[in-house]
């Protein structure tokens, strides 16, 4: 039994479709180690902020926060909501469809906002995608998470982890399962944007929140992986590296020089 406080929301189908297959999955092709999970807030609008590693996180992230008394929502791909059977399922669950590359992204903002004023718990990785980092550190971060937390006034809890990308190696379909591996997340104290809190979100004012949202994040990866970070954040814009999905593919999923 790994329930460490007592859900309050109601779960709905889809939820508790989900803790029936996923929860026994991972409990029995991974370990895990949560560290000071009691910081994520038992009730009241909040943004989870993670850094990103592997195409497991969604999967592991959600079974941290369940298991700590919270149901989370993601953005999602809007096209996830026009595929048969999935499309009830991430409705049910009441996931937020974003479009990405089009104005209707704003859309998603709006309703993360709608949800959090809520009570809801919208989970953000500010990074977009999984890290380009070469040695797998978080990288620079967008301001979505800074975006929501600045809207609305909520509280960001940052979270690093580090051991899932063991699991699910970045952008690969294949788990390494046996033996199993551990994956490793620490919680820390919500961020401090108090000195941000009513003023114009402007792009300074947005990079600085991001800034400090990241900055926590890496402490708890170096705190994990007991080693320093590097002095620079890598910034996959300057290093020419594509942002969006795969790396070996374009943003519309086809793979470099193909038609």
């Amino acid at each position: 039994m790994v329930k460490v406080r007592k859900l309050h929301e109601r779960r709905g189908w889809a939820w508790s479709l989900a803790v029936a297959i996923v929860k026994p999955t991972l409990l029995t092709t991974t370990k895990h180690e949560w560290i000071d999970g009691d910081k994520i807030p038992a009730e009241g609008g909040c943004v989870i902020a993670m850094n990103h590693v592997s195409h497991i996180d969604p999967l592991t992230l959600a079974w941290l926060v369940y298991e700590h008394g919270r149901l989370i929502q993601y953005l999602t791909k809007d096209a996830l909501f026009e595929v048969p059977v999935l499309k009830y399922i991430v409705r049910d669950a009441r996931m937020i469809p974003v479009s990405r590359l089009t104005t209707d992204a704003a859309k998603a903002f709006e309703a993360a906002c709608v949800s959090v004023r809520d009570g809801g718990c919208v989970g953000v990785y500010p990074e977009g995608t999984i890290t380009k980092d070469p040695t797998g550190w978080p990288m620079r971060g967008k301001t979505g998470a800074a975006r929501i937390a600045l809207e609305t006034g909520c509280p960001v809890i940052p979270i690093g982890q580090w051991g899932a990308q063991e699991i699910l190696p970045p952008y690969s379909a294949k788990p390494h399962l046996f033996p199993r591996k551990t994956a490793r997340y620490k919680v820390g104290d919500p961020v401090d944007l108090s000195d941000l809190a009513g003023k114009p979100l402007t792009n300074d004012v947005l990079h600085e929140a991001t800034d400090r949202i990241m900055d926590a994040i890496t402490a708890l990866v170096a705190e994990l992986r007991g080693e320093e970070p590097p002095a620079e954040r890598f910034d996959p814009r300057s290093a020419g590296v594509r942002e969006i999905g795969n790396p070996d593919k374009d943003e519309h999923g086809k793979k470099k020089g193909h038609a």
